[in-house]
């Protein structure tokens, strides 16, 4: 019997890994073996979900969560998830919650900010895992302080870029184009160092990432892959209210539902593949704050059920009457 006291996994490309992570009162025997194999997650947080097999025993008592060793035959693979955000974090908080209580078959394995001090990055140096921050608004003022010194990373395709994006009209001024890709891919090149610092990662997550992202960045992330890698949440019931006001803009048009939705980012602006949506009534006697809050309890249930439908290999890209739409499929 192997038992484990606030474990935490992570794991390696065969999923053979396990690794007790910097906490006390931990002892773990006989974990890993040939044909034999114990996986355990956050124990007091949650019972084991990752691994559904009748031949590995479970047994919980006053926050200890003994394993049985069994041979586990079937299981889906644990995805790693990384997260970049903006502000306070509520949704990185849900994912992280929904990923110790195994409602993700995943854990969250580095979370990365846009700007210093930022406070959502607490909630994840909270359960140790690893934080950084790129600073958008220091690299947009040196840029507009002296543009020569602000360099384009040399694996950017200037040319495909601009053909690629569709967040500006052709007759837009060329000089705000520039400034704005410049500024834009230079961040991006450093947050792609960064992820790449911290390892691998199966889903990238926006959790109130309050920057739009462009093709350099997308494609470097997605690669050939036919399912997108990175994930958004918004609030609004897209395709409408696209931008930064979703809940504001739901309430002042007087909409008698609001609602939030998670999608796929693609070139353009809150336009890639919709995955999922919940919606809430709007009543007479609410105002915006009551909107928002109302919004964002929905928005805590929808990421996580987003998230494990990738987990579970679920999504996929297909055309629609010239569009990509999700497809998801049946358990």
């Amino acid at each position: 019997m192997t038992v484990l006291k606030k474990g935490r996994l992570v794991y390696d490309h065969f999923n053979l890994a396990i690794f007790i992570h910097k906490y006390p009162n931990t002892s773990l025997r006989g974990a890993q073996r040939r044909s034999n194999l114990v996986m355990v997650c956050r124990c007091c947080l949650g019972l084991l979900r990752c691994a559904r097999n009748d031949s590995v025993g479970i047994h919980a008592h006053n926050g200890i969560i003994s394993f049985v060793e069994g041979t586990i035959s079937t299981m889906t693979r644990p995805i790693k998830i990384g997260v970049l955000i903006s502000c306070g974090g509520s949704n990185l908080q849900a994912i992280l919650d929904a990923c110790n209580d195994g409602r993700i078959t995943g854990c969250v394995s580095f979370v990365g900010a846009d700007r210093p001090g930022c406070k959502g990055l607490k909630r994840a140096q909270k359960e140790d895992i690893p934080t950084f921050e790129v600073d958008y608004g220091a690299i947009i003022r040196q840029f507009r302080s002296d543009p020569s010194t602000i360099k384009l990373p040399p694996n950017c395709d200037w040319e495909d870029l601009l053909n690629k994006q569709t967040l500006f009209p052709q007759d837009t001024d060329p000089s705000k184009i520039t400034a704005f890709f410049t500024t834009r891919v230079v961040a991006e090149a450093r947050l792609l160092k960064e992820m790449a610092a911290l390892g691998g990662f199966d889903l990238l997550v926006l959790a109130g990432f309050m920057r739009t992202l462009t093709p350099y960045f997308i494609d470097a992330v997605n690669g050939d892959d036919p399912l997108p890698k990175i994930m958004n949440i918004h609030p609004a019931l897209l395709p409408a209210f696209p931008g930064i006001d979703g809940y504001g803009d739901t309430f002042r048009f007087g909409c008698k539902v609001g609602g939030c939705t998670v999608h796929f980012i693609d070139y353009g602006e809150d336009s890639g593949p919709i995955i999922g949506q919940r919606a809430f009534p709007i009543m007479p006697d609410d105002d915006l704050d009551a909107v928002k809050k109302r919004g964002l309890k929905e928005e805590w249930r929808l990421y996580p059920e987003c998230i494990e439908l990738f987990a579970r290999g679920r999504l996929q890209i297909v055309k629609k009457d010239n569009r990509s739409v999700v497809a998801i499929s049946s358990i």
